[in-house]
């Protein structure tokens, strides 16, 4: 197998609705980011990978087939990944897969959302008998996960506004973020408006128009980017029925092997020791408590308490979503790809104010789907 470099990143700035910019536009200006951070061109570039959310947010049936133009595709190796919000992680690992097995040398991955022009709440919100309902979107469907979490943890009611408040002051940091809320305070969370009980309208992530690309590449390859390479130790993906008898919502064994087999990759066996920072999917604030459980940071029913005691700030000893994460920027098909990126960003030191000081070693995750959908990658400083 061969060792798999990131070379080059690229983002677009995140906003409710990019109108200066077309969907082929929004991933033409990640990808030439993510080639200029390479020191490449459309030309070197053997095959790429395309992610996004499902064609019906956006009206769009495969996009993917007139972005090759936009993307530097035409005659090349094009394949579009698709596994709900998790699908920028599945795209990331797709893609560091063509060059570990040897396949191409040099790839380009790039995912995105275009949610300005889309209804991504209609979209989640269809009616039987089409389906069983979602009740109002996401918010809806994760809420009672999100109750019977509080009610088995015992976790107070403040935890999910501390989630919200820290990720908001990380996004002030992040240029490329687009909630930045300059007054925000536990004070302005806790009397926003109730959306979903428990979920607070300041513990929402929001509806962005965004991308986000990489350039991977076999270790030929590894030295020929702009600031050092990031290299990959681990990628994996899990999925799990979503009416499966006796599923558990709130800790889903999807995400717990997902976790287990990433981390044997890289030869984890402590992560809270071990592993320097993550960037970890929480569209919802209190998914952060629980999502510290699933990924084995915290024993179960204790994620909460990491968070009240400061652990998960950018200056603690585990920071959790220094670039502000989901809550601060979602265009849903890009975000589990930017949770890659930022872990990626973070080991190659080119972080600039959320950079997490000493960051060698970081886990980048996506979940999507009724949390059903897992896909996680680590990566490190240094080669393996």
């Amino acid at each position: 197998m061969e060792r798999t470099a990131i070379v080059g990143i690229g983002q677009t700035k995140h906003d409710t609705a990019r109108e200066d910019l077309s969907i082929a536009g929004l991933v033409r200006e990640a990808a030439t980011r993510a080639l200029d951070d390479a020191n490449m061109g459309w030309s070197d570039i053997d095959a790429v990978v395309v992610g996004k959310a499902p064609d019906m947010f956006e009206g769009v049936m495969m996009p993917e087939l007139y972005l090759a133009d936009a993307l530097g595709a035409v005659g090349k190796p094009l394949l579009r990944v698709h596994t709900a919000g998790s699908v920028g992680g599945s795209t990331a690992v797709v893609a560091a897969h063509h060059v570990a097995s040897g396949l191409y040398e040099r790839v380009l991955t790039v995912a995105f959302e275009k949610q300005s022009e889309s209804n991504a709440m209609w979209a989640l919100a269809p009616k039987i008998p089409f389906q069983p309902t979602l009740v109002a979107g996401a918010g809806g469907y994760f809420a009672p996960h999100i109750r019977e979490y509080i009610r088995r943890a015992k976790a107070p009611d403040h935890i999910g506004i501390e989630v919200a408040v820290k990720d908001r002051v990380n996004g002030m940091r992040n240029p490329y973020a687009h909630l930045r809320i300059p007054d925000i305070s536990f004070e302005k969370v806790a009397e926003s408006p109730m959306l979903w009980d428990p979920i607070r309208f300041l513990e929402c992530c929001p509806s962005s128009d965004g991308a986000c690309a990489m350039v991977l590449t076999s270790e030929r390859y590894a030295a020929t980017g702009k600031n050092p390479a990031a290299w990959v130790r681990g990628t994996a993906v899990r999925s799990e029925p979503l009416g499966m008898a006796g599923r558990d919502e709130v800790n889903p064994r999807a995400g717990r092997d997902c976790a287990a087999d990433v981390y044997a990759q890289a030869g984890i066996t402590d992560p809270r020791g071990q592993i320097d920072l993550a960037e970890v999917y929480v569209p919802f604030s209190w998914f952060e408590p629980m999502w510290l459980e699933n990924l084995g940071f915290a024993d179960e029913g204790t994620g909460w308490q990491l968070t009240d005691k400061g652990v998960t700030a950018l200056d603690g000893d585990l920071p959790i979503n220094p670039s502000g994460g989901v809550l601060s920027s979602n265009p849903i098909g890009a975000s589990g790809m930017l949770r890659f990126a930022e872990a990626a960003m973070q080991v190659r030191g080119q972080a600039g104010e959320h950079q997490v000081d000493g960051a060698r070693l970081a886990l980048g995750h996506a979940y999507g789907g009724g949390s059903q959908f897992f896909a996680m990658w680590m990566v490190s400083s240094e080669r393996p």
